[in-house]
């Protein structure tokens, strides 16, 4: 049924080169899609699905002019922004979402007030929230913190619903902003809000780098920055 440059394919796993090759099956022409992988910067009160029966912006409204249908990859919430990727590779999209895979995910978030940092600590230590216990594998305070709201980097590798809210909420703490600044060592750099950039390979291969393998000693030097920001503050 299927032929391949006019010869009939019996080998599975037959490879081609969909910008050169004729694709026929049962005697019908197909067009070989490449995957394309693609960065966007979500903009907050943004739904991340292709489409909504509550007719709310969608993240698709934003992707329109691309040439092929992609699909999210993970999700960030409605009062959320920052980068998320999209793809129409499911097998890429597996490996990024697979908890075994313990893809970093770092954000940035600002809260109101300054947390003790002893409470902080329970964050990299782990707590439990519905969906189970977590933990942040590194929490950095940011210079742009003030007397009255507190800014903070903070790294996961598990994916719980709404995981960082509920993280700060067992403090005590409300999220007041959140913003998804890296994928690995995937970076949103500069890109502009609802904006969206193509990936080159060597790009998306930055998903799966590891930016601190030390899992550990990035615990570590966590809690001495948490430390001792809090006293300079």
């Amino acid at each position: 049924m299927v032929q391949l440059n006019g010869k009939v394919v019996t080998e599975v796993g037959t490879k081609i080169n969909p910008q050169k090759d004729i694709i026929k099956v049962r005697g019908k022409a197909i067009h070989v899609q490449d995957y394309i992988y693609v960065m966007f910067h979500k903009p907050k009160s943004v739904v991340t699905t292709m489409n909504d029966p509550q007719d709310r912006r969608t993240v698709a409204d934003y992707l329109e002019s691309l040439p092929t249908k992609v699909f999210p990859v993970g999700r960030l919430d409605w009062n959320s922004e920052g980068l998320l990727l999209f793809t129409n590779d499911g097998d890429f999209a597996n490996q990024v979402m697979h908890p075994k895979n313990d893809i970093p995910k770092t954000y940035e978030v600002k809260i109101e007030g300054s947390p003790d940092p002893e409470k902080l600590k329970k964050l990299l230590l782990g707590v439990t929230i519905v969906g189970g216990k977590v933990r942040a594998r590194s929490l950095e305070k940011l210079r742009r913190s003030d007397t009255k709201h507190t800014w903070y980097r903070i790294t996961i590798t598990q994916g719980v619903n709404r995981q960082i809210r509920q993280m700060f909420s067992k403090l005590g703490y409300d999220v007041l902003k959140l913003q998804r600044v890296a994928i690995g060592s995937l970076m949103l750099g500069n890109l502009e809000k609802g904006d969206y950039r193509l990936l080159t390979r060597e790009q998306v291969a930055k998903v799966f780098d590891d930016p601190d393998k030390t899992t550990q000693k990035t615990r570590q030097k966590s809690f001495k920055r948490i430390t001792k920001s809090t006293k300079k503050s």
